[in-house]
Formats: C-alpha cells, sequence, structure tokens
C-alpha cells in the first residue's frame, strides 16, 4: 500500500507547517536548517495534543501507511 497523492500534499504540508512554525519561536534572528527529525518531535507533540483533544485523527493529521 502506498501513500496517495493527496496524503503526500499533506504529509508535506504539515512539516513545512511545523518547520514555520519552530523558526517563528526562535527569540533572535538565527536562522535554522531544515532538520526532519526535529521536526518530526514537534509534529508527532501535535499530533498527540490534537488527537487526545479529539481535533482529528492521527491519519487525517500525518497520513501514513500501515505495516
Amino acid at each position: 500500500m502506498e501513500l496517495s497523492n493527496k496524503q503526500i500534499k499533506r504529509q508535506d504540508f504539515v512539516d513545512n507547517a511545523t518547520f514555520e512554525f519552530i523558526k517563528s519561536l526562535i527569540p533572535n534572528d538565527k536562522q535554522i536548517d531544515w532538520d526532519i527529525e526535529s521536526i518530526g518531535i514537534v509534529r508527532d507533540a501535535v499530533c498527540k495534543v490534537l488527537v487526545a483533544k479529539q481535533v482529528c485523527t492521527e491519519q487525517e493529521f500525518y497520513p501514513f501507511v500501515k505495516e
């Protein structure tokens, strides 16, 4: 099973939005490089909150292929 184009676009959107969120929290003019590991940590934390609040499912927030 593979992700659809729509699901891939959702993943890209969430990863990009998460990176922009991280950058917006930096208290000075420093720049950070794209780091998918750090993005994933923040993304997973946001996902847990949204799922716990029953805003969406994990799959809706960040589509993935179940193994």
